[in-house]
């Protein structure tokens, strides 16, 4: 039997997600983002979760209750198929919209939620390829300046 060395299923990158309501996190996960559960959760007798493994897409993300940490927020792209409607369903879930749905001039439309739990998540969906021409004409057009502005005036800040 040959071992690869990344397990199927895994990318070369999992993140973490670390906070105070594992539990909680990962049903809002499922909701938001229709996350399948991949088992193997480790749970103490005190009820906190010490390991437990999430898919969302195509990539894993693992998370586990550290109530002893500061908060931790995390910081996730997600590629979807339509993000205004990942957005409502994060919003339905839970989440406080951060940037409503934006076209930017890379060719994607772009949404952040913030969760209840302190992450950020950018929703982001492409919906056209752009050629280097057009890149250079859209870094003068008002229309993808004013978006510009707009996502980078409404950058997140997790409370301190």
């Amino acid at each position: 039997m040959t071992v690869t060395p990344i397990p199927d299923g895994y990318h070369s990158v999992t993140p973490w997600i670390i906070g105070q309501d594992t539990a909680g996190l990962m049903d809002f996960l499922a909701a938001a983002f229709d996350a399948e559960d991949l088992g193997g959760r480790v749970v103490d007798d005190q009820g906190r979760i010490g390991h437990a493994e999430m898919r969302i897409g195509d990539s894993v993300v693992m998370m586990f209750d550290q109530p002893d940490w500061p908060p931790t927020p995390a910081f996730l792209r997600l590629y979807v198929p339509d993000v205004e409607q990942t957005l409502k369903n994060a919003v339905a879930a839970g989440g406080t919209v951060v940037t409503n749905p934006t076209h930017m001039f890379w060719g994607d439309v772009i949404a952040r939620v913030h969760d209840p739990f302190g992450n950020l998540y950018w929703l982001h969906t492409r919906i056209e390829l752009v050629d280097e021409a057009e890149l250079t004409r859209r870094f003068t057009d008002p229309k993808f300046l004013d978006a510009m502005t707009y996502v980078q005036s409404s950058l997140f800040r997790p409370a301190v």
